[in-house]
């Protein structure tokens, strides 16, 4: 049997009044999208119980079929593990954006989309200027990046009920009333305060700002967490599994369940992505794995900008250029499944990531197809195929249950 899962990340939305009441999957020319719902069926599943953060960290642990109420330990650590860094038991790992913040307002989460070698430049000063033991910032993919603290066996910094917000979430907003709070808040607070002096006159900074480029004006800390210990999934599920995706969250999530990763040297992460190349490698590693997941992260960023347009063509070219060949790659296989779904919602009007139910559609051997005409979240509300634990919805896809 072949299984193929493409996740258009926080393509879930709500009506727009701009597309005439439509949600953007509703408003996207996808065919191929609406060929796997013809085929097969239409449900929903809620993958981030409402007492977790709803981020790709929980929403992706969950959709790979992993109870997040038992493994999840924060998103940082998923990160560092795609880096190959390994957290010991008294370590930690915390999420370092480089951020645009003018007058307590968060006007950039990515500091323009900075360069990977910017980023780096500016970390090594701030390791440079940090005088606290035990911390390291290591440089991660463009504003992605990291602080690791190695601990010892004393009393640890933080806590599991130390309280931070993702920086994704204050896009046009204040940020003053959204600093780290709880046990060794004060440490992450005093970092982000003293990064401002440290960028403030930084060559780098002086260089975007001539360049007509936003500067990075500070770190923000955030996501942090201790390693979790996912289970292997060959072993749990019985099916060999590979991903493909240009974000160390989804890295890591592969690594700990030890799934094989497929670089896609074009793939960016960000709405420039390269569709087609991620398609063809995805239909080429159906030559050797049961399981391949590709992992789309444009419909997630055109939310975050409120950028109904980019959104509507992120999904029109998933749906060309992987939906589609692997489609009809997978007719040529006697046992074979297909699922779309995006992992949580990101709505536009907001620009940030949502609790809630998502759409999948699922086609394929032994799929019994319904009426299902569309994929989209309003053909999915009215099935009463729902997995309320989004969790359980891999042993079903996978034909357990």
């Amino acid at each position: 049997m072949k299984y193929v899962i493409v996740i258009p990340d926080g393509c879930a939305d709500q009506p727009q009044a701009s597309l005439g009441g439509k949600t953007p999957l509703q408003a996207a020319n996808t065919p191929n999208m609406d060929r796997a719902a013809k085929m097969g069926v239409v449900g929903e599943a809620n993958h981030v119980p409402s007492h977790l953060p709803p981020g790709s960290d929980v929403a992706n642990m969950s959709l790979l079929g992993f109870n997040p109420n038992q493994y999840f330990s924060g998103r940082a650590p998923l990160e560092a593990a795609a880096q190959g860094i390994k957290l010991g038991p008294n370590d930690w790992a915390v999420r370092c954006n480089l951020v645009t913040i003018e007058d307590q307002h968060m006007v950039d989460f990515t500091a323009g989309h900075i360069t990977s070698e910017d980023a780096a430049a500016l970390l090594q000063t701030a390791n440079e200027k940090m005088t606290l033991p035990h911390f390291q910032f290591i440089p991660g993919v463009s504003y992605r990046n990291l602080l690791v603290y190695r601990g010892d066996e004393g009393t640890p910094p933080f806590s599991m009920e130390t309280r931070s917000t993702p920086p994704h979430d204050l896009t046009d907003k204040s940020v003053t009333e959204d600093f780290p709070r709880g046990i060794g808040s004060d440490i992450l607070c005093n970092l982000m305060n003293e990064s401002v002096d440290w960028f403030a006159q930084h060559p780098v900074n002086k260089k975007r700002i001539a360049a007509g480029q936003l500067p990075a004006t500070c770190v923000w800390l955030w996501g942090l967490g201790r390693q979790p210990k996912l289970a292997n999934f060959q072993q749990t599920f019985g099916v060999r599994g590979t991903m493909i995706t240009a974000v160390d969250l989804l890295r890591g999530l592969a690594k700990l369940v030890d799934w094989d990763l497929i670089e896609v040297p074009t793939a960016t992460g960000y709405i420039d992505t390269d569709y087609a190349a991620k398609g063809r490698a995805a239909v080429k590693a159906l030559e050797t794995y049961d399981m391949v997941t590709v992992h789309i992260e444009a419909p997630d960023e055109a939310s975050h900008q409120g950028n109904e347009k980019e959104k509507i063509k992120a999904l029109e070219e998933i749906d060309k250029h992987i939906v589609g060949p692997l489609l009809d790659r997978l007719g040529s296989e006697p046992d074979w499944r297909l699922m779309v779904t995006p992992d949580h919602p990101t709505f536009l009007s907001t620009k940030t990531h949502s609790h809630g139910f998502v759409p999948f559609a699922v086609a394929g051997t032994n799929i019994s197809p319904d009426d299902s005409l569309t994929y989209d979240e309003v053909q999915a509300a009215k099935s009463s195929l729902r997995f309320n634990d989004g969790w359980t919805l891999m042993p079903w896809f996978i034909g357990e249950k």
